[in-house]
């Protein structure tokens, strides 16, 4: 085994244990020290297939602006374990099946996705230009302008309704 394949596999096992670590962990602020871990890891997969500006993006965006937002709703909403209430038999029964319903759509997309590779080499050794911030910008705006377009306007949206649903209506006093 070459050195590519084997920090690969060490990276790969350390992203699925700190997303297991999420899914694991009692604690909601641990749960998201072990997202930000696991953006950490996926960050270092870009950098391993030579894509540095998505890795900087990823740690930026995710693992900074977006963790500290869940952070700071959790520290806003109390958790406490003593005041959370039971779920009923059917919650968690319809729980289970629609997680058992999404583990298979998972399962048949791998399956799906990998037949066909079994006799093709996969060079992971020669690097391409793929991730490079001029090849990126260059088919974002070209192949892909119109979703980029379109994902402008949803944003753009999205801010205009936070600042509206978060503006303070004047209270009108009568006059004394």
């Amino acid at each position: 085994m070459e050195i590519h394949q084997v920090i690969f596999w060490i990276l790969s096992l350390l992203t699925l244990s700190f997303a297991v670590g999420v899914i694991m962990s009692r604690s909601p602020i641990n749960s998201v020290l072990f997202l930000i871990l696991t953006f950490f890891s996926i960050s270092a997969h870009y950098v391993m297939m030579n894509a540095q500006f998505l890795a900087i993006v990823n740690i930026i965006v995710y693992a900074g602006a977006i963790m500290v937002l869940f952070l700071f709703v959790i520290m806003l909403m109390n958790l406490n374990s003593d005041t959370e209430p039971q779920k009923n038999f059917l919650v968690q029964f319809a729980a289970v099946i629609s997680g058992g319903a999404l583990l298979l759509i998972f399962v048949a997309a791998l399956k799906s996705s990998f037949t066909g590779l079994e006799g093709k080499d996969i060079n992971l050794i020669e690097s391409t230009d793929i991730g490079l911030i001029k090849n990126l910008g260059q088919k974002l705006f070209t192949d892909y302008v119109f979703p980029f377009e379109i994902a402008s306007v949803l944003f753009l949206s999205a801010m205009i309704g936070a600042v509206v649903l978060g503006k303070k209506d004047k209270v009108l006093q009568a006059p004394k």
